[in-house]
């Protein structure tokens, strides 16, 4: 299994905290976000190579944290070569532009490098591995103006997902998704087919209600929190959850 970690992003809403510095480098409890990321990724037996898809922008920043950083896992980083905010690929073209890139014909986590999470990786995985099928994470958010910024989904009884709507007006239930995603090997060409029908390759979850009019995909029910870091407010926020 391959880990895509997404760290492509400008961050222009956080100003100026991330005018030189990428999102997921910022510190969090004496760490990067990336760092509390990658300690996930390093329990997860399974993946065995981790790949940082960023800019053009941020590039050597990445190659150099790397550099420095010890780590179990081979880490390459990937400049998806844009240099704007205006010009960015899009989450769902730069996991399309690693698999290209690196050659990837394997199972593949996706990650955004921007989110930092209760739940180990090494339960999603072994929920996947039971599923025999393409995973995705939700978790209950009650609160109904919190729950209208993220996608939202509807599931079976099996747990297999039936709906998902990205940012709803009108959410037909409590259950966020975060981007955190596993795919089978099988899956991987329809990323490109989604992305040649016209689709939108921004935001990650923009993918799945695609998928799921092609193959069953499951919903991993995680307890705890996550945080989406996208507002200085946010940042700041779990600068007093984590000591």
């Amino acid at each position: 299994m391959k880990c895509i970690i997404l760290a492509a992003g400008y961050a222009t809403r956080l100003y100026p905290l991330t005018k030189n510095t990428a999102k997921p480098l910022l510190k969090v409890a004496g760490k990067s976000i990336l760092e509390h990321i990658l300690e996930k990724v390093e329990r997860v037996t399974a993946v065995d190579e981790v790949y940082i898809v960023t800019n053009e922008k941020f590039f050597n920043s990445f190659v150099d944290w790397v550099n420095e950083y010890e780590y179990s896992k081979n880490i390459t980083v990937i400049n998806d070569e844009t240099t704007t905010n205006d010009n960015r690929l899009g989450a769902i073209a730069d996991i399309q532009y690693v698999i290209d890139k690196a050659g990837i014909d394997d199972e593949l986590m996706v990650l955004a490098g921007d989110n930092l999470f209760d739940f180990e990786l090494t339960d999603f995985v072994s929920f996947y591995m039971e599923m025999g099928a393409d995973s995705i994470t939700t978790h209950e958010i009650n609160e109904i103006e919190e729950i209208k910024r993220t996608g939202v989904i509807e599931v079976d009884e099996d747990g297999k997902v039936v709906s998902f709507e990205e940012k709803p007006q009108h959410p037909k239930s409590n259950l966020a998704v975060p981007p955190f995603y596993i795919y089978q090997k099988e899956t991987l060409p329809l990323i490109k087919q989604y992305i040649q029908e016209g689709n939108n390759p921004d935001a990650p979850g923009n993918f799945v209600p695609w998928l799921i009019q092609h193959k069953n995909v499951y919903a991993y029910k995680f307890e705890g929190q996550r945080y989406d870091i996208g507002t200085v407010e946010s940042y700041e926020r779990v600068q007093t959850l984590f000591f």
